[in-house]
């Protein structure tokens, strides 16, 4: 009897991570085919995710990058608007853009002597323009989450690591539980 309970944690151990992923992916392409009223399964999401790479190619030709641009200096003139879409920009380029800014993990002690540390990503190296230039700001994700915090460290607290970013996130992102 222990070992038919052993295989089935097994089995739920592998078929688990499967099914929810599929069954995410499952709920996003049925949404998108209920926004579009496509009967077609998947027909939606693909026709979004062509139209999405069609902008992109526009926005990357001359022309287009003027209006572009002129759209984006008008979503940061915007009273409030200005706050969030700057910060949704900033964050998007910050994780896929060629700007990619979380490309520097560290390692930061947290209260020196007692061995706590975090994991988190240089995103300003140097503070001196707000009179902080012993410091640095590091950002530290959360688990299970894409929420985080923005921590001011003295920069001898801090340790950079010599591991792919991605591989840093994941980690983080899975609360300790994906492989370094």
């Amino acid at each position: 009897m222990k070992r038919i309970g052993t295989y089935f944690i097994s089995g739920l151990l592998f078929l688990a991570p499967i099914i929810i992923t599929l069954y995410i992916l499952y709920v996003i392409v049925s949404s998108v085919d209920r926004l579009f009223s496509f009967s077609l399964p998947g027909l939606g999401f693909l026709l979004t995710l062509a139209l999405i790479t069609t902008i992109g190619f526009l926005v990357s030709t001359f022309l287009a990058r003027g209006a572009a641009n002129v759209i984006d200096g008008l979503f940061r003139r915007l009273p409030i608007i200005k706050m969030v879409y700057t910060a949704i920009k900033d964050v998007v380029s910050a994780l896929v853009g060629t700007e990619r800014r979380f490309d520097r993990p560290v390692l930061v002690n947290v209260v020196p002597g007692n061995g706590i540390r975090i994991l988190g990503y240089i995103t300003r190296a140097s503070l001196a323009s707000i009179n902080l230039a012993e410091s640095m700001a590091v950002y530290i994700p959360q688990s299970y989450t894409f929420a985080g915090n923005v921590i001011v460290v003295p920069i001898e607290q801090v340790t950079p690591l010599g591991i792919e970013s991605g591989k840093v996130m994941a980690f983080i992102v899975s609360g300790g539980l994906s492989d370094l």
